[in-house]
């Protein structure tokens, strides 16, 4: 689907509202406030969805008294969120030139979402590891008070050494998966010898309880897999640092394309102004590519933007599509 409209119409507005119907949250902001119309109390977004065949009714609404809700099929979901772990959707924004260019917790998080939908058994790995990480922190700070002995950090420090090595497994087999369509689809789109490093050791509980001192110091565990990256690159060169815009740009379209031949079930593809800053061959090979996902939706200020016909026009103006 190819959404046109002038700079402004609400092209983004109708995707981001996609994305909030098919994952509960949406992709620019976690304030709901920021969701609902100006001198509105409330938001509702509905979708009909199909999955695997089977039609399914998606109802999310955001409320200044209640806050976010959702409801799959008329029934209502524990958070909006647990959508994302029903439906696929991988969404591309300027904003999310992050996880390229951004500090290396944005990177975490996004290998994490992967992990969590490429490994759907281990998918609460990472937010099990963060929870042991809070109370050890916790724990750290209740001694630096005077509070707790350190007898109280012990259990947490053998609960995140397990909880990390397990994190960093998960992560490498993520990216090891991740990286050859990555490479793929970006010697596709003209960056070359593209690659992803991941260089971590969990720490075990000896190396943990060797510095302790310096932990209980500051108040915080100052080492393990909550502090690593993910080295996005070009040959030698890291794109983070060493990158143009437009480099930054094909690695994080490379990731999402690469990221969605992976999913076993077909994902909603979201892109959001991403032709605009690609040359018409590039254009050409995007389309091609997606040409072979099930569900793309993507957004332009000109139909010519995209050099194939697409499946459906909806043309965007203040207030309606059709």
């Amino acid at each position: 689907m190819l959404v046109v409209g002038e700079n402004g119409a609400g092209k983004t507005n109708l995707l981001e509202a996609i994305h909030l119907g098919a994952q509960g949250f949406s992709p620019r902001t976690r304030s709901d406030a920021q969701l609902v119309r100006f001198g509105e109390q409330a938001a509702l977004v509905a979708l009909e969805l199909v999955r695997d065949s089977v039609r399914h009714e998606v109802r999310v609404k955001l409320s200044a008294s209640s806050g976010r809700s959702a409801e799959l099929d008329g029934a209502r979901l524990p958070s909006a969120e647990s959508l994302r772990r029903r439906f696929a959707a991988i969404v591309f924004t300027p904003d999310r030139l992050a996880v390229v260019k951004g500090p290396p917790a944005t990177r975490r998080a996004y290998f994490d979402r992967v992990l969590s939908r490429l490994q759907p058994a281990r998918a609460e790995v990472p937010q099990e590891y963060a929870l042991a990480l809070a109370q050890r922190n916790a724990a750290l700070r209740r001694v630096q008070l005077g509070l707790s002995s350190l007898d109280a950090v012990a259990p947490w420090t053998e609960r995140i050494a397990l909880l990390g090595q397990r994190l960093v497994e998960a992560r490498r087999e993520t990216i090891g998966s991740l990286q050859p369509s990555f490479e793929l689809r970006a010697a596709e789109l003209g960056l070359e010898a593209a690659r992803l490093t991941y260089h971590a050791e969990s720490p075990g509980v000896a190396a943990l309880e060797a510095r302790l001192d310096r932990d209980v110091a500051r108040g915080s565990t100052g080492v393990g897999p909550h502090l690593d990256d993910v080295l996005i690159l070009a040959g030698d060169r890291e794109l983070r640092s060493f990158g143009s815009q437009g480099e930054q740009r094909l690695a994080l379209l490379a990731l999402l394309l690469g990221e969605a031949e992976l999913l076993s079930s077909a994902p909603l593809l979201l892109l959001d102004d991403v032709l605009s800053e690609l040359d018409q061959r590039r254009r050409r090979v995007l389309a091609e590519r997606i040409a072979g996902l099930e569900q793309a939706v993507i957004t332009a200020t000109q139909r010519g933007a995209l050099p194939v016909e697409p499946g459906q026009v909806v043309e965007v103006t203040p207030g309606q599509a059709r």
